[in-house]
């Protein structure tokens, strides 16, 4: 009786340790992610320093370069090609991850589920309220409510590495999640409120190359797993014509990168055809695109569009002072900074308090507050959003650039200070897991690699 009472209290803790399978997956992503935030990093530096160097003109000169078929409405500038193209292989990647954890990870289950996906919704919603209140008597400004709304994993991730924290699994688990429903909401945000011109006949025509895609990747999920050409040859050409439709019709293209990817089976097929979760070694289509897709998306599409949207003359200290004054900065800043982890630590709180869920005895209300904080790390959907709400030069759109950088900068900061404090504690959860696996005889991970 108190094995079956212990059994349903750990199925209703908050922020518990996954399944090993899980957990072993959500690692490899993680590892990736990190290697991507670095050179993140590196290229926003670069875009930064080019952006005030002597030589800004031509740093200018090649964002706004424009090229492309105009009769599909496609001549774009290099800075647009690279929001609404290879942002769409990010969104796919996106599509792909949701799609996984809802349908074969652990959060297929709602007790699962329920708090990263409330906390990503209060992290949302509480940073908009944010800005909007500092707005409010700025009409003009009120547009880039949506531009604080969403966490950059891989900024995140490489903060992470660069303080070294040992964080435990379950609440990297638990920023991983939350910042990929929150990059969900952000999509619908943009697709319904970002949206001008609407041309539904766009829309009718992209429903055919999206619907051959889907049919032939749940069809024949085994031949596009094994054969790399045929996805390339067959797949791609579907989905840039889906994408090429999207961006025609006026809804943001990368939109069309999140529809992909759901249509993509997450579940292996039998020869009966019925359907099985994937194992290891045994994945399905959905996990082995994110495996192909992920270098792609964290090497290539994030970094270039960071390098063309995250430069801007701040026109030194005078400049930097200058863009403090505007509301639409200080409604960033303070959003992010302080809304983001509010909106998120108040969520899983009234959560708990609502539900029968608990905090896994092991982790405190700090962990939750330093995750929060490190969830205001916001970078490229904000870039994007920014994009969409402010035209590009304008002093709206280049005081929310200073103001992201700054506030991604600041929650960096106060991340730090508030898990390295915590770092003692989550060396020996660390050590309780590696003993935990050593008693169930499952190898270490991080062990095979080093060695």
């Amino acid at each position: 009786m108190s094995s079956e009472r212990s059994g349903s209290t750990a199925a209703n803790r908050v922020l518990q340790r996954s399944s090993y399978p899980e957990w072993l997956r959500i690692h490899e992503i993680l590892r990736k992610e990190t290697v991507g935030g670095i050179i993140l990093l590196v290229v926003t530096v670069a875009a930064l320093i080019w952006a005030n160097s002597p030589f800004a003109g031509s740093y200018f000169a090649l964002r706004d370069f424009e090229f492309g078929y105009e009769p599909w409405h496609l001549k774009l500038t290099v800075g647009e090609w690279a929001a609404d193209g290879l942002l769409a292989i990010f969104f796919f990647l996106t599509g792909l991850e949701l799609k996984r954890e809802f349908v074969a990870g652990d959060l297929r289950r709602p007790s699962r589920a329920i708090v990263p996906v409330a906390a990503a919704a209060g992290g949302v919603v509480v940073p908009a309220l944010v800005y909007t209140a500092i707005n409010l008597s700025s009409p003009e400004t009120l547009r880039g409510w949506a531009i604080p709304t969403a966490t950059d994993i891989a900024f995140a991730l490489a903060v992470l590495a660069v303080i070294s924290s040992h964080l435990p699994g379950a609440l990297r688990i638990f920023l991983l999640t939350l910042a990929v429903v929150d990059d969900l909401i952000a999509i619908a945000i943009i697709a319904f409120f970002y949206s001008t011109d609407v041309h539904v006949e766009y829309l009718l025509w992209m429903l055919l190359p999206l619907g051959l895609f889907g049919f032939l990747a749940q069809r024949n999920p085994k031949f596009f797993g094994r054969r790399v050409t045929a996805a390339w040859l067959i797949l791609l050409p579907l989905g840039i014509a889906a994408w090429a439709l999207m961006h025609a019709s006026g809804v943001h293209a990368t939109v069309a990168g999140v529809l992909l990817g759901f249509l993509v089976p997450v579940l292996r097929r039998r020869r009966d055809g019925s359907v099985k979760p994937p194992r290891p070694g045994k994945p399905g289509l959905a996990e082995i695109f994110e495996h192909r897709f992920r270098p792609l998306s964290t090497g290539v599409a994030i970094p270039l569009f960071a390098f063309f949207s995250a430069g801007v003359a701040v026109g030194g200290a005078e400049g930097f002072v200058s863009a403090l004054g505007d509301p639409v900065t200080l409604g960033i800043l303070a959003a992010l900074v302080l809304g983001k982890p509010a909106g998120i630590l108040l969520t899983t709180w009234a959560v708990t308090k609502t539900t029968k869920a608990s905090l896994d005895p092991g982790l405190s209300w700090w962990d939750v507050l330093g995750v929060g904080i490190l969830a205001g790390v916001g970078f490229t959907v904000s870039l994007l959003v920014n994009d969409l709400s402010f035209d590009a030069g304008s002093p709206s759109n280049d005081h929310a650039k200073v103001a992201i950088l700054t506030a991604s900068l600041t929650s960096a900061l106060l991340a730090t200070v508030v898990l390295r404090l915590r770092n003692r504690r989550y060396r020996a959860i660390e050590a309780e897991e590696k003993l935990d696996r050593d008693r169930d005889g499952i190898p270490d991970v991080f062990e095979d690699r080093n060695h």
